[in-house]
């Protein structure tokens, strides 16, 4: 499998990859329920609500939003501010199967965000990050279908499936699920972010899955930022 930057976006767009195998997706080991309320509890002694926004990592995607992609951060939050925002005010973490959890916590403890993606759904085709072209159609997790403008990037098979619209939303189509065996990993890098943020949260995801749910190492994570074979 082939990861591509387009060269439009290279200086833009940049992440962390890696590839875990085999997992045991439904079922929760208790150790990895301690896990996740361990890290819940870090990053809830670590950050406040008022003060998060002047987070260094967070000032850079919301900068990301406003510049590049033309949202306003503060109406759409990026997707790591959303979640850490929501155990910050006392919420419940979703709770959605264990993989996908883990990468919920990978993407508040790091500060990014992180998409997972079952590559059975995609056939394990090459893979593009790119603009969008006007018009075509999205289906996000549980939302209605989009259609999208040619100012959105998108990670997209070569042969047009779009996985992800950058950085924020995933497929329904290509969405880990219970019965999801075998995992790409993406974290989402955006200018002023360092690549070690997003290798470590990469590894971290692949650490838990591999202890906690069974899984195989299928590729160790490394960062793309042109192109890349995994």
């Amino acid at each position: 499998m082939k990861l591509i930057i387009d060269g439009k976006l290279r200086g833009k767009v940049f992440v962390g990859v890696g590839i875990v195998l085999g997992v045991r997706n439904s079922e929760y080991p208790g150790e990895l329920i301690k896990v996740i309320n361990s890290i819940i509890n870090e990053v809830k002694a670590k950050y406040t609500l008022d003060k998060l926004k002047d987070d260094p990592i967070i000032r850079h995607y919301r900068d990301f939003y406003w510049h590049e992609l033309g949202i306003d951060p503060t109406k759409q939050r990026p997707a790591q501010e959303a979640l850490l925002r929501r155990v910050l005010r006392g919420e419940e973490l979703p709770r959605i199967n264990p993989m996908v959890d883990i990468g919920n916590i990978a993407s508040i403890k790091y500060l990014v965000p992180i998409g997972l993606y079952d590559i059975e759904s995609f056939g394990g085709k090459d893979l593009v990050f790119r603009y969008a072209r006007d018009g075509e159609q999205f289906t996000p997790i549980g939302s209605p279908r989009k259609t999208l403008s040619n100012n959105q990037i998108v990670l997209s098979t070569i042969d047009g499936l779009i996985l992800h619209v950058y950085p924020y939303r995933d497929s329904e189509n290509t969405k880990v699920r219970v019965d999801t065996r075998n995992v790409l990993i993406v974290t989402a890098g955006v200018p002023g972010v360092d690549y070690e943020r997003l290798l470590n949260s990469a590894s971290f995801i692949m650490e838990l899955a591999t202890k906690y749910l069974g899984g195989s190492i299928g590729a160790e994570p490394i960062l793309i930022n042109e192109e890349t074979s995994l």
